[in-house]
């Protein structure tokens, strides 16, 4: 499958790149998103370690009306877990998957990579993870779902995932958070859960449950 690259925005330690994260924003938004909590994590320079925050394609959204903007995937429906958009959904994990090999090429093992996501980010983000033909270092997935629960596919080997999830998200409803939850352990995943009450986004609490649990994947 052809691909077109995403355009990025990397941000590199002081000292050469050890380990890296790819992180992918929701709907609507773009790769600017999650930037602010990189001093947050506080992990740049303690263990050496590169964002690369790619920006989605321009693509019109059918449940806004067709309107273009960045975006994963198409959403069809406003129960966004039916009729998924599988071709864009292939696409935009095959153009992620191939960051993932040029963070490779530059000389990040796969076994210290994290792909994380946000919504529509973290559909793509566990799609990448589970079917990479390495294992990484994990993956992040906060408040979103899986495409298809019942066909995504067994670990190759043991695989951390980090699931989190607001009790009060009107997006993305908890009941989905919950469904990867309780899918992916049955096929190998190491899935560590929190939920929050907040609604679609991200909060202190979060951000911190995120940066402990990075330390511990990325060997820190």
């Amino acid at each position: 499958m052809t691909t077109n690259p995403l355009d990025v925005i990397c941000l590199d330690p002081s000292t050469p790149a050890r380990r890296s994260v790819i992180w992918l924003h929701g709907l609507g938004a773009d790769g600017h998103d999650f930037e602010p909590l990189v001093p947050e994590l506080g992990l740049v320079d303690r263990l050496a370690v590169r964002f690369v925050f790619p920006h989605a394609p321009y693509r019109p959204i059918t449940i806004n009306g067709g309107y273009v903007m960045r975006g994963w995937y198409d959403i069809a429906a406003a129960e966004i877990d039916r009729k998924p958009d599988l071709a864009g959904i292939l696409a935009s994990a095959a153009a992620v998957t191939a960051l993932l090999e040029q963070e490779i090429a530059r000389g990040i093992p796969p076994e210290r990579i994290v792909v994380a996501g946000f919504s529509q980010g973290g559909l793509i983000a566990l799609e990448v993870g589970g079917r990479f033909r390495e294992p990484l270092a994990g993956v992040i997935a906060l408040s979103t779902y899986l495409a298809d629960a019942s066909a995504f596919p067994e670990a190759r080997q043991e695989l951390p995932v980090f699931i989190g999830h607001g009790r009060f998200d009107d997006i993305v409803p908890l009941r989905l958070g919950e469904l990867s939850r309780d899918s992916l352990p049955g096929k190998g995943y190491r899935v560590t859960w929190r939920d929050y009450p907040m609604p679609h986004s991200v909060c202190a609490e979060e951000i911190a449950d995120i940066a402990h649990w990075m330390e511990g994947v990325f060997g820190g």
